[in-house]
């Protein structure tokens, strides 16, 4: 790394709308492509970090366009250090609030500032945090699934090595849900990790119904069976499950995750990136993980995520649900199930063949 420290020189966000491979269903309707921020942050010193956010809808795209490049602007010519960045957006949005598109964009930002400083120093990230890039644990994420039409799907996961299988419930009722994960685990076989996904589609008492019910079929947990701001709901849940509760990926920054663990909301938690405060962020609450015992998972963002596991001591799962592959020039490789980070910084490049393809006309 050079004596002096680099500096914001320049920030392009763009959107992409990106096709994925398999249409994510869930309780509340079905995601078709990947609503995607592209984000770089020039230096002075010619280095670009680069990090995506997903947008969720197309309609929010545009905004959070717009929310970065402002956000960028008025951090042109500060020294790329992320804590030091971190505190000056959190007095800039204090009175606004973190939640939202805000909390996005700054994530996004931050994820790009570190990605600038493990190229300044040629290193994967994982390695300038301390640790070493590793092959992490993944599980391949479904949406709702038809054990029949999505056999040789599922089939292809078992071939690419992966030992766990994330599929989606709530659409429908219970005995629906009892049938899908009865044929999905016949399917697997006992000794693949399957786990179910509610996305808060149920209050509390229809949650520990459906639950008592799953139960014979061995889940690895259920993820989100409430809203999740409804951190009693999930408490009470959990405190009769026969199943471990999975949350956390709609859990902003490192004081919601602090406020959900004294609230015994979960067994295990799962930042997402994006809400999480970034990098920045996510260490923060790996260190609350390491406090309260709790087994600590990623949402979305693999590339990322696999360096932040490495150096996370109560790492469990890393979620593959690959968004960005179509745009990306090196995307992740599965070997035997395992992701492992890959540098300088978080790895990132752009195939801007196909960014420009996918860009929104």
């Amino acid at each position: 790394m050079s004596a002096a420290p680099p500096t914001l020189r320049s920030v392009t966000a763009r959107a992409v709308d990106v096709p994925i491979s398999r249409p994510v269903k869930n309780a509340f309707g079905v995601i078709r492509s990947a609503p995607l921020v592209l984000i770089d942050v020039e230096t002075d010193q010619g280095i670009t970090g680069r990090s995506y956010i997903f947008g969720y809808a197309r309609l929010a795209l545009k905004p959070l366009v717009d929310l970065i490049g402002e956000i960028g602007a008025d951090l042109t010519g500060k020294t790329i250090a992320p804590f030091d960045l971190m505190a000056a957006m959190d007095a800039k949005f204090r009175l606004l609030g973190w939640q939202g598109l805000v909390g996005m964009a700054v994530s996004g930002l931050d994820m790009a500032f570190w990605d600038i400083l493990g190229r300044a120093a040629g290193q994967p990230l994982a390695t300038l945090l301390g640790g070493s890039p590793r092959p992490i644990r993944a599980y391949d994420s479904y949406g709702a699934v038809d054990p029949i039409a999505d056999e040789r799907d599922l089939r292809r996961s078992l071939d690419q090595g992966f030992r766990g299988i994330k599929i989606k419930g709530g659409d429908g009722d219970l005995a629906k849900d009892e049938r899908v994960v009865r044929e999905v685990r016949a399917l697997l076989g006992p000794d693949i990790a399957l786990m179910l996904d509610f996305n808060q589609s149920l209050d509390a008492s229809e949650a520990s119904r459906r639950i008592d019910r799953l139960a014979a079929y061995d889940l690895h947990w259920i993820e989100e069976p409430v809203a999740a701001e409804n951190l009693q709901g999930h408490a009470e849940v959990r405190a009769t499950s026969p199943i471990s509760i999975q949350s956390g990926e709609n859990w902003w920054f490192p004081r919601g995750f602090a406020e959900a663990i004294a609230a015994g909301a979960s067994d295990f938690i799962m930042p997402d990136l994006m809400k999480v405060g970034g990098v920045t962020g996510w260490l923060r609450v790996a260190g609350q993980a390491e406090a309260a015992s709790i087994p600590m998972s990623s949402h979305l963002f693999a590339e990322a995520s696999s360096h932040l596991l490495a150096v996370t001591p109560t790492a469990h799962w890393l979620e593959v649900l690959d968004l960005a592959r179509a745009v990306l020039a090196e995307p992740i490789e599965i070997v035997d199930g395992t992701v492992t980070a890959r540098g300088p910084g978080l790895g990132l490049s752009w195939d801007e063949a196909a960014v420009a393809k996918y860009s929104p006309r």
